[in-house]
């Protein structure tokens, strides 16, 4: 999953700094151009790695979605939360998302 991120955010004049999570969510550090809007940016990440990711580990999904684990029809949900850093030194950030449970 790191990798996609990494890869789609090259395309769209943005820079993942840093990869993190837990079970149900990701912690992303991005730098990305003034020009690239954050809500554009965040529904092409989902968008693009959710095809992938299902396309890949198709097989794994569907035998979730049959015992009931991974039972919705969207692999991510429509939330998400945009933090500017505004000033904060990237070592702190980087130390929180790598202070995260590791997403499997």
């Amino acid at each position: 999953m790191k990798d996609i991120f990494s890869h789609l955010c090259q395309n769209q004049k943005s820079e993942l700094l840093e990869f993190g999570g837990e079970l149900d969510h990701v912690h992303l550090l991005i730098d990305f151009s003034p020009d690239v809007a954050p809500s554009k940016l965040v529904n092409t990440l989902k968008t693009i790695s959710s095809r992938m990711i299902r396309k890949e580990f198709a097989e794994h999904i569907n035998k979730l979605h049959i015992n009931k684990f991974y039972w919705k029809p969207v692999f991510w949900t429509g939330a998400y939360c945009v933090i500017s850093a505004g000033g904060a030194p990237l070592e702190v950030l980087k130390q929180y998302i790598q202070n995260q449970e590791e997403p499997e």
